[in-house]
């Protein structure tokens, strides 16, 4: 069997799975959507009980909006946080309404910190108020001290719930102190080395833990080669980090180098989504958008993208001026005008192709700023093998396809057009499009890195607009030497 027929096989294999589990979700929210209909809410509680909390999230989102905050009250205590947490800030707004002070106050206190303060970001001031209100003091002494970190930082996603051990704690010592104190926090499988005053010394796995002599020490079989970041660091540096390590938890420390919380790895995917995201919507000229498409509305929708199209179609101005410069030329040699779209797409999609490629490796950290000359150069090379292939089959398919062989034409005011001449004005001109392009492609979104700015910014649409402009000027600036206009 070949390698081709074995990945059709798994590929197979992988939609079968894909397919049987949706459809296994499906008949849960069948069975709880009969139940409540025939009034079984015990036997509805059991049931959601058994589910995923993402899934039993999904489900109530396609409730009618008003049977949630009912439907949500039966659930039991034990589950009421972990479901909140995946729920949609409009429904958790919802439900919270519906709620009576002390059933607020129980939410708050068994969320973890993190998934509280991201549901206090996104919540309107009145129902802040209200949920800072009903929490502790305890409680809104933590959320306060989150909320004042830069939402870009580190601090703003980490959470304070995690397992700090001493060095000199025996093994089974430790594993006592995990089974005390774990249950609230939000992962046990990776404890911190920390000393008296919080400064961490190591990281200890929960399987090393568990498979040491019950009286070895906790230092003696610590990883003293901690990763860590600080409060302050750029929350996406530090997901990158996370992705890269393969790490459950990332360390977060202040200024003091004190240990003040971890980032899980649930919550650095949540950032490298949003982080995808956003500069997908930015390369395709959208201004970034935190709600889900069917929760934007079509005026905030229209916000978003109108002023980047508008942008976008009066840097045209610059392509009419160029036409409308060489306006007699183009009476005498119209055929020139139909070369304009494949020229200017070439070359739109020539840049788009290497800012597309350096925008990623810039963002998964292949590419850094010392390595500009480097990456300018590869791309060089890359746009001369492409321009020349490219050039080549331009000439070819000019004469074959759009001058049938024929050398030399008659136009309609008599005048003798050199085919074969305009055939070389055209592919000269798709090689320089090429070139230049890929070298906007590249230059342009690593500038805009070394001086601040998001890469993503100067993606397809800006690059395409200078691309198009230039190629108009390249095609003029050759034919009017070569033709004499």
């Amino acid at each position: 069997m070949s390698d081709l027929e074995k990945d059709e096989i798994t590929e197979k294999e992988f939609d079968s799975v894909e397919e049987m589990r949706e459809e296994q979700i499906d008949n849960k929210f069948a069975q709880c959507t009969e139940l409540l209909e025939r009034k079984r809410y015990a036997e509805f509680a059991r049931v959601i009980e058994e589910m995923n909390p993402v899934d039993t999230a999904d489900f109530f989102s396609e409730l009618p909006y008003h049977q949630i905050p009912t439907v949500f009250k039966l659930v039991k205590k034990g589950r009421l946080a972990d479901i909140f947490a995946e729920l949609d800030t409009e429904i958790q707004e919802k439900i919270i309404h519906a709620m009576t002070d002390k059933e607020l106050a129980y939410i708050i206190e068994d969320l973890f910190l993190d998934d509280a303060v991201d549901m206090i970001e996104e919540l309107p001031a009145n129902v802040v108020t209200r949920i800072m209100r009903v929490a502790t003091a305890e409680t809104r002494e933590q959320i306060n001290k989150f909320l004042a970190y830069p939402e870009f930082s580190a601090g703003s996603v980490m959470t304070a719930e995690f397992i700090s051990l001493n060095k000199n704690m025996t093994c089974s010592d430790a594993i006592s102190y995990i089974r005390r104190t774990g249950v609230d926090k939000e992962t046990v499988y990776t404890a911190y080395v920390t000393d008296e005053r919080r400064i961490i010394e190591g990281t200890v796995s929960f399987k090393d833990l568990l498979f040491a002599k019950v009286e070895q020490r906790v230092g003696d079989i610590m990883d003293s080669e901690v990763i860590f970041a600080s409060t302050v660091d750029d929350k996406e540096y530090v997901a990158d980090t996370i992705a890269k390590y393969g790490l459950l938890a990332m360390p977060i420390v202040d200024k003091e180098q004190r240990l003040v919380g971890i980032v899980t790895v649930d919550d650095a995917i949540e950032v490298i989504q949003e982080e995808a995201t956003e500069d997908i919507e930015i390369m395709a000229a959208i201004t970034p958008s935190d709600k889900p498409y069917l929760r934007t509305g079509v005026l905030e929708t229209w916000k978003n993208r109108f002023p980047w199209l508008l942008v976008l179609m009066l840097s045209a101005i610059f392509s009419s001026a160029i036409i409308t410069h060489y306006e007699t030329a183009i009476g005498t040699y119209a055929i020139l005008t139909a070369f304009f779209p494949m020229l200017m797409n070439t070359g739109g999609n020539a840049g788009s192709q290497s800012s597309v490629a350096i925008i990623r490796a810039m963002s998964l950290g292949e590419i850094e700023k010392r390595d500009f000359f480097r990456v300018v150069w590869k791309e060089f090379r890359v746009s001369v093998l492409c321009a020349v292939g490219l050039g080549s089959v331009c000439f070819l398919k000019t004469i074959a396809i759009d001058f049938k062989f024929q050398a030399t034409e008659v136009l309609a005011n008599g005048a003798v057009q050199d085919n074969l001449m305009i055939a070389f004005i055209v592919s000269v001109t798709a090689c320089c499009a090429v070139i230049f392009a890929k070298f906007i492609g590249t230059v342009l979104p690593m500038g805009a890195k070394k001086i601040g700015l998001d890469p993503a910014v100067m993606a397809s649409p800006f690059i395409t607009t200078i691309v198009d402009t230039v190629t108009l000027v390249i095609y003029f600036a050759i034919a009017s030497q070569i033709l004499n206009f």
